[in-house]
């Protein structure tokens, strides 16, 4: 298992938790669990490297669920506060996160930082 995929599918979420103001230690920590179990995941099925990225994503999504809240928030709708999800659902490839609510393609994966809020000028 080449340790770069890896380090990329981790720096892209870490862009996307920083972008929102999320990289705290406890979704760090996440993500880096996420990292350590996708490592094995991808040592047996090696062809399923290019889920890689999406797949973390995931984790650590479901993981920040369960302790702090959503993540990421749609920021792009009004109405009530939703997420965005990875799609495909698989992760990859391509990862990108899509509004559960529209089912508008938000940004991809790595690329939250350059979506603007309904109210930014």
């Amino acid at each position: 298992m080449d340790a770069t995929q890896l380090m990329e599918a981790r720096a892209r979420v870490l862009r996307d938790l920083e972008s929102r103001g999320l990289a705290t230690p406890v979704a760090v920590s996440a993500l880096e669990e996420a990292v350590s179990s996708r490592s094995w995941w991808v040592e047996q099925w090696p062809a399923g490297a290019e889920y890689l990225a999406g797949l973390i994503a995931q984790d650590v999504q479901d993981t920040l669920a369960e302790t702090v809240g959503r993540w990421p928030l749609c920021r792009l709708c009004d109405g009530p506060e939703h997420s965005l999800y990875i799609a495909p659902d698989l992760g990859g490839p391509d990862p990108t996160w899509v509004c559960e609510e529209s089912g508008r393609e938000v940004a991809p994966l790595g690329h939250l930082g350059g979506v603007r809020s309904l109210g930014d000028d």
